[in-house]
């Protein structure tokens, strides 16, 4: 069997071993696939794995070798499973792989937006602390978490350990959901959307993308918000309103945001969140600590492994 990993660098920079995969077959890893590189590249593929490179209708119809193609994530947007269905192609992901990493950058951009450890470390850096006549100094007030209220939309697995975190911080947790779970160990309370916008000092988003909630989280829920209030986006970049969101921080509607991810990735100098005040991102990075990578890496293993056993697992193709 051909194997054919179309991306294959940010799961595996160099500390990530292939050797598993090289196992079950001829592998060939290619670092990155540009749209015009993916037919001759995956033309001999039996087996295609893929992170962000498209597979759509159009080349599916021109990869006759095909037969499994495994998501190196757990987003399988990029891949047109109807196309592949139509072909009898199974399509895999890998799900929950990345749990605690996503939970704990989460709590890692909420704790920059609180205490602004970065920013005043860069300040000592500068000399400040050395010029300062006091024993102390700060650019920014800190803000304690403890009995802030958590709104977290989305109640999967990284919602649920995110909701873990802030109760160890003393945080009161609240959840929007389409419909209320029952029986949660955790002492969380369910709210309507709008009424969470309104009520809920950190905001955190770790739903999944539909076709109705597009950019939901936009100016009228942004101006229901506490002016004290945090936005953080460790989920989909299409929840957000990019726009509205950088207009409500530059009229201080809220205080600050937090986001991991963006419409366009790499971004476009023109990305109005770029620049806008007290607003971190980071580069698409919640997923990739190390540990995370590896169990990516294993899950996948397992799912080219039962492919070739012919019992296919974490099929997303609706079988």
């Amino acid at each position: 069997m051909n194997i054919v990993v179309l991306d294959g660098y940010t799961l595996n920079p160099g500390d990530n071993t292939w050797r598993d995969l090289d196992e079950l077959g001829s592998l060939t890893v290619y670092d990155r696939t540009k749209p015009d590189e993916l037919l001759s590249r995956a033309f001999d593929a039996d087996i295609l794995l893929t992170n962000k490179t498209p597979i759509g209708r159009e080349q599916v119809a021109h990869l006759p070798k095909l037969k499994f193609i495994s998501v190196l994530a757990t987003g399988y947007n990029v891949v047109d499973v109807v196309a592949l269905q139509g072909r009898g192609i199974p399509v895999s992901n890998v799900p929950s792989y990345g749990t605690d990493s996503v939970a704990q950058h989460v709590l890692a951009m909420l704790l920059e937006l609180c205490n602004h450890v970065g920013e005043h470390s860069r300040s000592v850096s500068a000399g400040e602390w050395a010029s300062c006549p006091d024993f102390c100094y700060w650019k920014h007030s800190s803000v304690d978490l403890l009995g802030l209220s958590l709104g977290i939309i989305g109640l999967g697995r990284i919602g649920l350990r995110v909701a873990e975190l802030g109760l160890a911080f003393g945080m009161k947790l609240l959840y929007a959901a389409p419909t209320p779970k029952k029986n949660l160990a955790l002492p969380i309370v369910h709210r309507p959307l709008e009424q969470l916008f309104a009520e809920a000092d950190i905001v955190s988003l770790h739903c999944t993308q539909t076709a109705e909630n597009y950019q939901f989280v936009n100016r009228n829920l942004l101006s229901l918000m506490k002016p004290s209030a945090f936005l953080i986006n460790t989920a989909r970049s299409t929840l957000v309103n990019e726009s509205h969101l950088a207009q409500a921080l530059g009229e201080k509607q809220i205080t600050g945001a937090a986001l991991d991810v963006l419409s366009v990735e790499p971004p476009l100098a023109d990305n109005p969140l770029i620049g806008a005040p007290n607003c971190l991102i980071t580069p698409h990075m919640a997923w990739s600590s190390l540990s995370a990578r590896k169990r990516l890496m294993q899950i996948t293993v397992g799912n080219v492994r039962a492919f070739l056993a012919g019992k296919p697992i974490n099929r997303v193709d609706g079988a």
